[in-house]
């Protein structure tokens, strides 16, 4: 009893330290409107009856946790987001960040340093479930390991864009849809609709972090039931919030890697393309500047992206890469690498683009 007793007190402790160390400094969000963001460089086809341009989507789990979880970090997020400020100022940076784990007061200062005009966060602390299962998981919940019933920081997501954000939306994965140590976040999923100047449609971009494994605490049972009900609420969630005129491109930290019963629940309810499993296959002309090991790539990974044409905007990825992995593009600055991928977009030329 004695014992239970002090467990219980340390992880109050803990998790109060936690809710402390995220309070006090304001999501970065800005906006930016459509006419004044710089159009990107479009091209023809040699008959001129299509146009193309590019969009770089850089997903990066920026390991912003606060304090008692992670400490000493503040270096490394202000690297981050100055070595990000840099790239977007000498135009070699992304269009578009995805981010995770955007916790901490020098995690939301890193995503306010890159000097992206338009950015987004994701669920708060407080923002509600869109829908999900009231069944309970498997096993018992328990106080140790953060399973309070109650969130103390929202989802730690942004996206930061340097086109204008003409609408978002946001959902947090349902109160039984979380396992261990993940549910003292408010994890869930956030929608950015871009309008790029001179492209007919706008684009939807989505951002998650899925519940994790070993790292949740909780038993293998309980964190994988917990990983399927938040695959099928994104699933829900983008078809809700998406228009099918659209092009969709769906990032974050998934949280799958080498467990083939997470990749199996999270494919029986998303129909979206993988970009490691196009680019894996020669033919598909994507060029690959990563060392990728064995022939499914994409179960050696927690960072994904995924994909879906539009109804008038086609959308390919044409290169893949890793950032900040301790190569050519900077040191390792977090214990995820960056994942950037470049898409061509394609469109009819004849097509008249729509006005801010």
């Amino acid at each position: 009893m004695i014992r239970s007793r002090r467990a219980r007190r340390h992880a109050s402790i803990a998790v109060a330290a936690l809710a402390i160390s995220a309070c006090g400094t304001p999501p970065p969000v800005r906006s930016i409107a459509c006419s004044a963001a710089p159009p990107p460089q479009v091209r023809l086809s040699d008959d001129g009856s299509t146009a193309s341009t590019r969009l770089r989507v850089l997903t990066y789990n920026i390991e912003g946790l606060g304090w008692p979880a992670r400490a000493g970090r503040a270096d490394q997020l202000r690297a981050i987001g100055e070595r990000l400020h840099a790239l977007r100022l000498g135009g070699d940076g992304p269009d578009v960040v995805m981010f995770q784990e955007m916790f901490s007061g020098p995690a939301k200062k890193a995503v306010a340093v890159t000097g992206f005009p338009a950015i987004i966060t994701g669920p708060r602390r407080t923002t509600k479930p869109d829908g999900g299962t009231t069944a309970p998981l498997p096993g018992k919940s328990k106080l140790k390991r953060g399973e309070l019933g109650i969130h103390l920081t929202g989802g730690g997501l942004a996206i930061a864009s340097r086109y204008a954000i003409i609408h978002s939306e946001r959902a947090a994965y349902g109160r039984r849809s979380c396992a261990g140590l993940d549910c003292l976040s408010n994890k869930g999923i956030v929608l950015a609709r871009i309008l790029i100047p001179g492209i007919p449609t706008p684009v939807d971009l989505y951002d998650t972090h899925m519940n994790s494994r070993g790292a949740s605490r909780a038993p293998a049972a309980r964190n994988l039931a917990a990983h399927e009900r938040q695959s099928l609420e994104a699933s829900k969630f983008i078809d809700r919030t998406h228009d099918d005129r659209y092009p969709v491109i769906f990032g974050g930290d998934f949280n799958m890697r080498h467990s083939e019963g997470r990749w199996s629940n999270f494919s029986r309810y998303q129909s979206l393309e993988v970009v490691h499993k196009v680019c894996a296959n020669p033919a598909s002309g994507c060029d690959v500047r990563m060392s990728w090991d064995g022939d499914e790539p994409w179960m050696d990974t927690q960072d994904l992206q995924l994909f879906w044409r539009g109804d008038v905007v086609n959308v390919r990825p044409v290169r893949v890469e890793a950032v900040f992995d301790g190569g050519p593009s900077g040191p390792a600055l977090s214990d995820h690498d960056g994942f950037l991928v470049t898409y061509e977009l394609t469109w009819p030329a004849a097509l008249t683009p729509p006005g801010c």
